[in-house]
């Protein structure tokens, strides 16, 4: 699978999921030889997504299109599109492509995410299963996008 391709597939979950791309990279980091795949460092990705999985289904939780929401979901699209193409040994301009192309896809992921929330809210007056679907969504886009051939 392309770089480019990568990157766009990792943006789609960090606009859906602010941490899930940063987390997947982690996880599938080497654990010698790679600071990313640091013991604690892997540990503080995986609770700091698991804490904005439950805390997506909270009452007040921010919209994710909110400035705030959303200029995370940019900060964390663009590091993870760099540390993507660093891992495939990408020279500086397929880096800063990718980088590009992963912030672009995250705001197509945090509006289609929006959008699927409202749907499911509206059919079954509630999000919730329309979140926990999109969980799994996110999480299996994130997972392909640094693991796949």
């Amino acid at each position: 699978m392309s770089i480019y391709l990568r990157a766009v597939l990792l943006g789609l979950a960090t606009g859906g999921r602010s941490t899930v791309g940063i987390t997947a990279l982690a996880l599938t980091a080497p654990r010698t030889g790679s600071w990313l795949g640091n013991r604690w460092l892997t540990r503080a990705a995986g609770l700091a997504s698991a804490g904005e999985l439950a805390g997506d289904k909270l009452p007040k939780a921010p919209s994710r299109l909110a400035p705030p929401g959303l200029v995370s979901r940019l900060a964390f699209g663009v590091i993870g599109g760099m540390l993507l193409a660093r891992r495939y040994r990408a020279s500086t301009s397929t880096m800063v492509l990718a980088a590009l192309l992963t912030v672009a896809a995250a705001v197509a992921g945090a509006l289609l995410g929006g959008r699927w929330r409202s749907l499911v809210a509206r059919r079954l007056g509630t999000d919730l299963p329309g979140a926990l679907l999109e969980d799994a969504g996110w999480l299996a886009v994130a997972r392909y996008a640094v693991t796949a051939r």
